[in-house]
């Protein structure tokens, strides 16, 4: 599965800083913008035809991997370097991952991976959706940058700039309604916000992650999961997508820590309650109605209850089944609840054993980090504590994240 190489690549975009030449009211980072362009692009490919979500999301973990690789460069650059050198760049990006990638899926990841840079006709259809769902997640960040930046001479171009982009995309339906700023366009806010939400609140900690950078960090781990286990394509697309909104109702409700959520008495069903209304009321709506049914199942609605980390399968009705492998086949629409909770767990394990690797370390790290780790456990022949253990001894020997800047 995942390895701690590649885990210390993915958590170092939580440091690799954004529009880092203009003047920000709150800090922009790398991770928490590929979450959002994620988040983005599932809702735009979810109004248009024939697109592959399994491709959707293999090219846009192949977009955040070379992103990381090449974050020292400024994206116009960049973008203007591929013109001219990009087997030369393709070749380095590959160069550098290749020893955390070369192992996964028995070398088929990095195979793939290969392919599409080396072929840009490869996903067509969902790189141009990535691309829209990268602009727009750009545009709202510019948004914040714009508000604290008036006073440069050069912030009316970088704007205008920004605004006319936008018709590249116009093709494309959901661009259009979030770009007229209609319901879908208040799910994408929404989703935006949880960026300004951080993790292990109660402590500092290095690097800082916000809960929507969290929820790509589960949504990689769970495809890693899954493509390990050979699901099936549907289980592949169920798992990843599933882990990336399993805390979107926390833009409503915040983010409780564990401690308190699970300490007192009857709290957490008061929370699980209250996240079913916020979600019924505030963000149901606001999601095209077709979609109503599929986007309560990955939010985790069921029986009146919310939980998004149960082994799950529908057919004509949600069923929780104890075996989920007996059902590694797309008509089930299989969701491995149990292993996501492993691979929300394993998250929260890399941000506090990161941190404590950096020197900055509390109590609630220590301790948190303990009682993870005993939680963590094998599911379908994957060791969830043994990956842990492994990640723990590399960033206690070698885990110096990198700290990265980036324009845009």
């Amino acid at each position: 599965m995942i390895n701690p190489r590649i885990i210390d690549y993915i958590f170092s975009s939580a440091s690799i800083q954004r529009w880092n030449d203009y003047p920000r009211m709150v800090e922009l980072v790398e991770l928490d913008k590929q979450a959002h362009k994620f988040i983005i692009a599932y809702f735009i490919a979810k109004l248009e035809k024939d697109v592959n979500y399994t491709h959707l999301i293999e090219a846009g973990i192949f977009e955040f991997l070379r992103r990381i690789v090449v974050t020292d460069i400024r994206p116009d650059v960049f973008r203007k370097a591929l013109q001219k050198k990009s087997k030369e760049i393709n070749t380095w990006v590959i160069s550098k991952l290749s020893p955390s990638l070369k192992d996964i899926n028995n070398g088929n990841f990095l195979q793939k991976f290969e392919e599409y840079l080396s072929n840009p006709n490869m996903y067509k259809k969902e790189r141009f959706i990535l691309k829209a769902a990268s602009y727009l997640a750009t545009k709202w960040e510019f948004s914040i940058v714009y508000q604290t930046s008036q006073f440069l001479s050069d912030i009316e171009d970088v704007k205008k700039s920004v605004e006319e982009e936008i018709e590249d995309y116009y093709e494309l339906i959901g661009v259009r309604k979030i770009a007229l700023n209609k319901k879908l366009a208040k799910v994408i806010d929404l989703s935006g916000r949880l960026r300004f939400q951080k993790r292990w609140a109660q402590t500092p900690r290095v690097p800082e992650t916000s809960v929507l950078g969290h929820m790509l960090t589960v949504a990689v781990f769970g495809y890693f999961y899954s493509i390990d286990i050979n699901a099936c394509e549907k289980r592949v697309q169920n798992n990843f997508f599933t882990a990336l909104f399993h805390d979107l109702p926390e833009a409503l409700t915040r983010d409780i820590i564990s401690p308190v959520k699970y300490s007192v008495d009857e709290l957490s069903d008061i929370i699980a309650e209250y996240e079913i209304i916020k979600i019924e009321d505030d963000i149901l709506p606001n999601v095209p109605e077709a979609l109503h049914d599929e986007f309560s199942y990955i939010l985790g609605l069921y029986n009146g209850s919310k939980d998004e980390f149960l082994n799950k399968i529908y057919e004509d009705k949600i069923k929780v089944v104890d075996d989920i492998s007996k059902y590694n086949n797309d008509k089930y629409n299989a969701i491995d609840g149990e292993a996501l909770k492993q691979c929300d767990k394993l998250s929260a394990f890399v941000e506090a054993s990161l941190s404590i690797s950096h020197g900055i370390k509390s109590k609630e790290l220590i301790n948190g980090k303990k009682q993870i780790l005993k939680s963590l456990k094998e599911v379908q022949g994957i060791n969830f504590k043994k990956i842990a253990q492994q990640i723990d001894h590399e960033f206690g020997t070698t885990g110096q994240t990198q700290i990265r800047m980036d324009f845009d």
